[in-house]
């Protein structure tokens, strides 16, 4: 069974561009790859760890899936797991809550909490 959501990070720059734009077509990797990357919550902090590295006032999107439709498909990715892609840029009205990444006190990443 997918989630219902799953998680975009994006710089300070991209997300305040998202929230002034109300989309945001992606980062250079995914407008290399033809499309938007997301993680399920599982996957989010090895996708910041591996990623994001050493890169500080970063913040993640929760993005709800049902929203986006059949533009998100599931296909396999790091390891062999499947990972959500986003085929079109992602709407700000999908967002269910975003703010700056933050991590617990054993190193996840926390789901934001803000909207």
């Amino acid at each position: 069974m997918t989630p219902a959501t799953a998680f975009k990070v994006l710089t300070a720059e991209q997300m305040a561009a998202l929230e002034a734009d109300g989309s945001f077509a992606g980062a250079p990797v995914d407008l290399a790859d033809g499309y938007v990357h997301l993680s399920t919550f599982e996957q989010l902090t090895e996708t910041v760890d591996k990623h994001f590295a050493g890169q500080d006032d970063l913040h993640v999107a929760e993005v709800d899936l049902a929203a986006l439709g059949d533009a998100v498909k599931w296909e396999e990715s790091r390891g062999g797991q499947l990972f959500p892609h986003l085929y079109a840029p992602l709407p700000l009205n999908a967002v269910v809550a975003y703010g700056p990444l933050h991590r617990d006190e054993d190193g996840k990443v926390k789901r934001p909490i803000t909207g």
